[in-house]
Protein backbone atom coordinates (compact mmCIF):
# COMPACT_ATOMS: atom_id res chain seq x y z
CA UNK A 1 0.00 0.00 0.00
CA UNK A 2 2.52 2.22 0.94
CA UNK A 3 4.48 1.57 -2.36
CA UNK A 4 1.19 2.39 -4.10
CA UNK A 5 0.48 5.68 -2.97
CA UNK A 6 4.28 6.76 -2.71
CA UNK A 7 3.98 6.71 -6.45
CA UNK A 8 0.43 8.16 -6.92
CA UNK A 9 2.16 11.20 -4.83
CA UNK A 10 5.07 11.58 -7.14
CA UNK A 11 3.09 11.82 -9.37
CA UNK A 12 1.09 15.27 -8.11
CA UNK A 13 -1.98 12.49 -6.84
CA UNK A 14 -2.94 11.76 -3.16
CA UNK A 15 -5.16 8.68 -3.36
CA UNK A 16 -7.18 7.62 0.08
CA UNK A 17 -6.90 4.02 0.15
CA UNK A 18 -9.35 2.03 2.00
CA UNK A 19 -9.47 -1.02 3.64
CA UNK A 20 -12.07 -3.52 4.89
CA UNK A 21 -12.16 -6.37 7.23
CA UNK A 22 -13.25 -8.59 4.38
CA UNK A 23 -11.38 -9.43 1.31
CA UNK A 24 -11.93 -7.20 -1.79
CA UNK A 25 -9.82 -9.62 -4.20
CA UNK A 26 -12.53 -9.89 -6.71
CA UNK A 27 -14.51 -7.49 -8.26
CA UNK A 28 -17.93 -8.79 -6.45
CA UNK A 29 -16.10 -9.20 -2.99
CA UNK A 30 -14.94 -5.44 -3.70
CA UNK A 31 -18.09 -3.90 -4.76
CA UNK A 32 -19.98 -5.55 -1.60
CA UNK A 33 -17.26 -3.91 0.43
CA UNK A 34 -17.57 -0.41 -0.66
CA UNK A 35 -21.02 -0.37 -2.03
CA UNK A 36 -20.67 0.60 -5.51
CA UNK A 37 -21.64 -1.10 -8.65
CA UNK A 38 -19.15 -3.85 -9.85
CA UNK A 39 -18.69 -2.27 -13.57
CA UNK A 40 -16.94 0.69 -11.30
CA UNK A 41 -14.18 -1.81 -9.84
CA UNK A 42 -11.09 -1.86 -11.74
CA UNK A 43 -9.94 -5.74 -12.70
CA UNK A 44 -5.79 -5.64 -12.69
CA UNK A 45 -5.50 -8.51 -15.18
CA UNK A 46 -1.78 -9.74 -16.29
CA UNK A 47 -1.01 -11.21 -19.70
CA UNK A 48 2.02 -12.48 -20.90
CA UNK A 49 3.02 -11.72 -24.74
CA UNK A 50 5.78 -12.95 -26.48
CA UNK A 51 6.85 -13.75 -22.51
CA UNK A 52 6.68 -9.95 -22.03
CA UNK A 53 3.56 -9.32 -19.50
CA UNK A 54 1.28 -6.95 -19.70
CA UNK A 55 -1.17 -5.55 -17.26
CA UNK A 56 -4.77 -5.07 -18.75
CA UNK A 57 -7.17 -2.93 -16.58
CA UNK A 58 -11.04 -2.95 -17.46
CA UNK A 59 -14.05 -3.13 -15.53
CA UNK A 60 -14.96 -5.63 -13.33
CA UNK A 61 -18.13 -6.25 -15.05
CA UNK A 62 -16.20 -6.81 -18.25
CA UNK A 63 -14.13 -9.98 -19.38
CA UNK A 64 -11.40 -9.18 -21.56
CA UNK A 65 -11.26 -10.57 -25.29
CA UNK A 66 -7.93 -11.83 -25.96
CA UNK A 67 -8.20 -11.67 -29.94
CA UNK A 68 -9.06 -7.55 -29.41
CA UNK A 69 -6.18 -7.45 -26.68
CA UNK A 70 -3.88 -9.24 -29.04
CA UNK A 71 -4.93 -7.17 -31.97
CA UNK A 72 -4.35 -3.76 -29.70
CA UNK A 73 -1.00 -5.04 -28.66
CA UNK A 74 0.43 -6.40 -32.45
CA UNK A 75 -1.11 -9.97 -32.95
CA UNK A 76 1.64 -11.11 -31.54
CA UNK A 77 0.03 -13.76 -29.32
CA UNK A 78 -0.64 -13.53 -25.67
CA UNK A 79 -1.73 -15.75 -22.63
CA UNK A 80 -3.38 -15.16 -19.22
CA UNK A 81 0.29 -14.93 -16.25
CA UNK A 82 0.18 -17.26 -14.11
CA UNK A 83 -0.37 -16.35 -10.36
CA UNK A 84 3.87 -16.63 -10.07
CA UNK A 85 4.10 -14.48 -13.31
CA UNK A 86 1.86 -12.19 -12.15
CA UNK A 87 3.58 -11.55 -9.30
CA UNK A 88 7.10 -11.90 -10.37
CA UNK A 89 6.16 -9.05 -12.91
CA UNK A 90 4.17 -6.78 -10.77
CA UNK A 91 5.55 -7.39 -6.69
CA UNK A 92 1.94 -7.87 -5.83
CA UNK A 93 -0.19 -11.11 -5.44
CA UNK A 94 -3.42 -12.00 -7.85
CA UNK A 95 -6.12 -9.99 -5.70
CA UNK A 96 -4.28 -6.64 -4.72
CA UNK A 97 -2.52 -6.04 -8.15
CA UNK A 98 -2.66 -2.31 -8.31
CA UNK A 99 -2.92 -0.84 -11.50
CA UNK A 100 0.51 1.26 -10.84
CA UNK A 101 3.78 1.27 -8.67
CA UNK A 102 4.81 -2.52 -10.06
CA UNK A 103 7.85 -3.86 -9.44
CA UNK A 104 8.77 -4.01 -12.88
CA UNK A 105 7.86 -0.85 -15.68
CA UNK A 106 4.79 -2.81 -17.73
CA UNK A 107 3.08 -1.69 -20.85
CA UNK A 108 -0.75 -1.22 -18.94
CA UNK A 109 -3.79 -1.16 -21.70
CA UNK A 110 -7.00 0.38 -20.53
CA UNK A 111 -10.30 -0.81 -21.96
CA UNK A 112 -12.20 2.44 -22.75
CA UNK A 113 -15.28 1.07 -20.74
CA UNK A 114 -13.52 2.36 -17.92
CA UNK A 115 -13.21 5.89 -19.07
CA UNK A 116 -16.79 6.01 -18.85
CA UNK A 117 -17.55 6.56 -14.80
CA UNK A 118 -16.92 9.26 -12.58
CA UNK A 119 -14.78 7.28 -10.33
CA UNK A 120 -13.57 3.64 -10.67
CA UNK A 121 -12.16 1.39 -7.55
CA UNK A 122 -8.62 0.02 -7.86
CA UNK A 123 -6.74 -2.44 -5.32
CA UNK A 124 -3.52 -0.61 -3.82
CA UNK A 125 -1.79 -3.58 -3.27
CA UNK A 126 -3.58 -6.23 -1.02
CA UNK A 127 -6.46 -7.81 -1.13
CA UNK A 128 -8.01 -5.69 1.46
CA UNK A 129 -7.50 -2.21 0.47
CA UNK A 130 -8.72 -0.15 -2.30
CA UNK A 131 -8.78 3.55 -3.74
CA UNK A 132 -11.32 5.40 -5.96
CA UNK A 133 -9.54 7.39 -8.53
CA UNK A 134 -11.00 9.45 -11.20
CA UNK A 135 -10.89 7.14 -14.95
CA UNK A 136 -8.72 9.80 -16.72
CA UNK A 137 -6.43 9.67 -13.47
CA UNK A 138 -5.99 6.66 -13.61
CA UNK A 139 -4.63 6.77 -17.15
CA UNK A 140 -2.14 9.43 -16.75
CA UNK A 141 -0.87 7.76 -13.68
CA UNK A 142 -0.23 3.80 -15.14
CA UNK A 143 1.12 5.84 -18.45
CA UNK A 144 -1.57 3.48 -20.07
CA UNK A 145 -2.92 2.55 -23.61
CA UNK A 146 -6.47 2.95 -24.07
CA UNK A 147 -7.81 0.72 -25.99
CA UNK A 148 -10.98 -1.65 -27.04
CA UNK A 149 -10.23 -4.86 -25.06
CA UNK A 150 -13.61 -6.07 -23.52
Amino acid sequence: MARVSAYAAEHGVAIAVTRFPATTRTAQDAARQIGCTVAEIVKSLVFLVEGAPVVVLCSGADRVDEAKLDAALGGLGLRRATADEAKAATGFAIGGVPPFAHATDLRVIVDRGLLAFATVWAAAGLPDAVFPIAPAELLRLCGGQAADVT
